[in-house]
């Protein structure tokens, strides 16, 4: 009797490590979670908490309400915890939240709040601030906002650097959005410095260590790959980021995809490594679903290409803490 079963074409996949939830983003999710079991629903959420629609789909059938501004909350309603979500936010939102006589829970990630308080030293000590970042991006809004209008400039690109005309060139500080392309962003670094020698430095790096860690580990894994796989969304910066460091790092195509179900597979071509990662806001449970898609059509190897091991923890609000977090309250997410 002849074996008709189709064979099927060996491959490799080189999984990165680090890769997906970094601690920020996961003490964000924490913290809706939390609020949930502790307040009950609903819980609104200012902007969504990060950029993953995985995520957010998942905590509104928790009974999480996504709102753009805290006007939309009902006034029936404003006893619920509001969450600020983890890309920060402008100072005049909490003040708005004082103003409404709203309970709110700040979700910002630690190290964005870092940048904040470099930027306002800056400012403190007198220097005009040079953000570097990505216009419209609600990190960039949120450090935009610790200060007052006038006293911080965006520069973009080394293009925007080369253009940039400050009022006192002698008396400048910068600081950087956390997620930003660690190669991309020492060039524009190093064409403010090169027209403004005393520009200075910020209190420590302001790309953030997961960010970094992600970076090298695609840049690591790239080197013949012929397909490279970031799981994240098109609104996430350090996704997109990730996209362009697998293409520089040599791997021959690279797609940014937020589930399984968006690849094409007739597209993809004949491959035989394919490289994987995800960027800082994307689930577990979405990369292992994406393995499980190759497996069904591939002769599979998942070979673990890692660069470090992150242990960072950030706790969650201290009117949180005291409400018990099970495995089965994440299981969702971390597979």
């Amino acid at each position: 009797m002849t074996n008709t079963t189709p064979i099927r074409p060996k491959l490799t996949i080189r999984l990165c490590g680090p890769r997906g939830f970094c601690a920020g983003v996961d003490r964000a999710i924490q913290i809706v979670v939390l609020a949930l079991k502790g307040y009950g629903a609903p819980v609104y959420v200012r902007h969504e908490i990060v950029h993953n629609r995985y995520v957010v789909e998942g905590l509104e059938a928790k009974g999480a309400i996504f709102v753009e501004e805290l006007d939309e909350i009902p006034e029936e309603h404003r006893a619920q915890p509001v969450v600020f979500s983890a890309h920060g936010v402008p100072k005049s939102v909490p003040a708005d939240a004082r103003a409404r006589n709203l309970f709110y829970l700040d979700a910002t990630c630690p190290l964005v709040s870092k940048v904040h308080k470099q930027a306002m030293r800056h400012q403190r000590l007198g220097r005009h601030v040079v953000l570097i970042g990505h216009a419209g991006h609600p990190e960039v809004i949120g450090t935009m906002g610790q200060l007052a209008e006038g006293t911080v400039s965006l520069i973009e690109t080394v293009e925007d650097a080369a253009a940039y005309a400050p009022a006192d060139p002698d008396n400048l500080g910068y600081v950087t959005q956390t997620t930003l392309s660690v190669d991309d962003t020492e060039g524009v670094i190093a064409k403010l410095k090169e027209r403004f020698p005393n520009l200075a430095d910020p209190a420590a790096d302001s790309i953030c260590y997961a960010t970094t860690n992600r970076q090298e580990a695609v840049k690591q894994a790239a080197p013949g790959c012929d397909l490279f796989l970031i799981v994240g969304a098109p609104n996430s910066s350090n996704s997109k980021r990730l996209v362009e460091v697998a293409l520089k790092a040599g791997a021959k195509q690279s797609l940014l995809v937020q589930r399984a179900s968006e690849i094409d597979w007739d597209a993809i071509g004949t491959i035989g490594t394919l490289g994987l990662s995800a960027g800082a806001s994307a689930p577990e449970v979405i990369v292992n679903e994406i393995i499980e898609a190759f497996r069904e059509r591939y002769d599979t190897t998942v070979e673990l290409a890692e660069f470090s091991v992150e242990n960072e923890h950030f706790l969650v609000n201290r009117e949180l803490r005291s409400i018990e977090l099970t495995h089965d309250d994440m299981a969702w997410v971390n597979g």
